[in-house]
């Protein structure tokens, strides 16, 4: 009788960047006037992990 192999293992999850929470973007206020008004938010590339959603493990 032949042994049988067990299933191999799903690769483990990276952990998500905290910044953005894993989706890779950040909201930026924009600011307009001389005031610098708050007008609204605009999607940015998330710096601590350059768009990847995944944490650096530094």
């Amino acid at each position: 009788m032949a042994t049988k192999k067990a299933p191999p293992r799903p690769a483990p999850e990276p952990p998500k960047c905290g910044p953005c929470d894993g989706t890779g973007e950040v909201a930026t206020t924009v600011h307009v006037g001389r005031k610098l008004r708050a007008v609204g938010k605009q999607a940015g590339i998330c710096l601590a992990c350059f768009g990847t959603g995944e944490a650096t493990t530094d």
